[in-house]
């Protein structure tokens, strides 16, 4: 079992920046990939970003590459999603998700273990 809880969301006008925090605690947090999907209101919920077990690898969605960036330190079971240059079609609740291996998933079928949301708006 892995137990996660995200942190750092809020309101920022357009332009500005957030991080966001996933604080994991359970099983070894190097042996899994960690991800950030969102879901804004009245649509389904979507990959943004995936880290491999490591560190070493990332992957992230057109919408955000350029903009967004995911961090982990397994010494601190944490990861990271900075977030620049927000837009207002960024504003969403995001939810951090542990994959079910090392490997690295964009889809939500991979990830069993999901904390339960922070929301980031963003104003024009």
């Amino acid at each position: 079992q892995v137990q996660l809880v995200e942190s750092g969301g809020g309101l920022v006008q357009a332009g500005g920046s957030l991080r966001l925090s996933c604080a994991a605690s359970g099983r070894a947090f190097s042996s899994y990939s960690m991800g950030w999907f969102r879901q804004a209101p009245g649509k389904e919920r979507e990959f943004v970003a995936v880290i491999n077990w490591s560190g070493t690898n990332q992957y992230y969605a057109a919408s955000v590459k350029g903009r967004f960036t995911i961090s982990r330190d397994n010494a601190k079971n944490t990861v990271w999603l900075q977030m620049n240059n927000l837009k207002p079609e960024d504003t969403a609740v995001y939810y951090c998700a542990a994959g079910r291996d090392r490997a690295s998933y964009v889809v939500e079928s991979m990830y069993p273990y999901w904390g339960q949301g922070t929301q980031v708006t963003v104003s024009s």
